[in-house]
């Protein structure tokens, strides 16, 4: 027999699901405002849909002992502020960080990817972007490892990163055709993962993180002014005190570890480029768990890059 409250549960049913999968909804910061993701709609003459008008960026939020905290906000959003200048979108970090801050509360994520977005919105079709509607949103999402935290498998890609004196190494959304392209063909190959490499034959970066080798128990970052200046791989600079060089291929294939970077990624070990196999990666994984530390407040380090959320 139903209880009343359980009767009343029953007989209201429709309500108390429509009010459970309200809260449940993932949330947006869009314009100003906190709304549910699914209310959203972008008009079909938006700019940045036709013509890749906009720039991103790849945060991570981390659960630590003293609530959730955003790793190297402001370095995120300066990066974003650049990208968002060369395309005419007026970006205020200010307002993005509250922004970040308020879709992280109201999804109730702690450990989050957060993906920032800023474009160019409707108007009349072709490239100019001036008089057309701007727009910033902020989504999360529960944290979502790329590579799948494991060891990847990585090839050569046929294609070429864009040259910086085409397209500067910032989040544009436009750009990143770049690295679809060489992500599916490395994976119709049975790769995880596309290794772009210059002309001269010098590793520029993979097609979402940056690269690092060891050789002889020396850390190196790789250095190219194609790639992306990751703030992960300037994190773990700062931790290692690895010198940044430019790298060749040949050197990867003669190092002991080879291990990708990014904030999807964090520090993933690469099992192989092409036929060429690694074996362990003890300084990879040293690093890799001083940098788990490091984004969830344990280090002498975090305080000064953690934003509380």
């Amino acid at each position: 027999m139903l209880t009343s409250t359980a009767a009343e549960r029953r007989a209201d049913a429709p309500a108390f699901a429509e009010k459970r999968e309200t809260r449940d909804k993932p949330k947006l910061w869009f314009d100003g405002e906190i709304a549910d993701a699914d209310a959203l709609q972008a008009d079909l003459s938006t700019h940045a849909m036709h013509y890749g008008s906009g720039v991103f960026e790849g945060i991570r939020s981390y659960a630590t002992k003293n609530g959730a905290a955003v790793f190297r906000l402001p370095e995120h959003l300066e990066r974003m502020r650049k990208g968002a200048d060369l395309l005419g979108i007026a970006f205020d970090a200010a307002q993005a960080t509250e922004a970040v801050l308020q879709a992280l509360r109201a999804n109730g994520h702690r450990d989050a990817y957060i993906r920032p977005l800023a474009w160019v919105g409707a108007g009349s079709f072709g490239l100019d972007v001036a008089g057309h509607a701007q727009h910033l949103m902020v989504a999360t999402t529960p944290t979502l490892v790329h590579l799948g935290g494991a060891k990847a498998r990585m090839t050569v890609s046929p294609w070429r990163r864009n040259p910086a004196s085409s397209l500067p190494p910032l989040k544009l959304c436009g750009a990143y055709v770049n690295s679809i392209l060489a992500k599916r063909e490395a994976k119709s190959r049975g790769f995880d993962e596309a290794l772009f490499v210059d002309e001269r034959g010098f590793v520029v970066e993979c097609t979402g993180a940056n690269v690092f080798i060891v050789k002889d128990g020396r850390v190196t970052a790789v250095e190219h002014r194609d790639a992306l200046p990751g703030i992960t791989r300037d994190t773990l600079i700062a931790l290692s005190g690895a010198p940044s060089r430019p790298v060749t291929l040949e050197e990867l294939r003669d190092a002991d570890e080879v291990f990708a970077c990014g904030t999807a990624a964090e520090v993933a070990p690469i099992a192989a480029a092409d036929d060429r196999a690694y074996g362990d990666n003890p300084i990879g994984r040293e690093l890799a768990a001083l940098y788990a530390r490091t984004v969830r407040g344990e280090e002498a380090a975090s305080q000064a890059w953690l934003t509380p959320v």
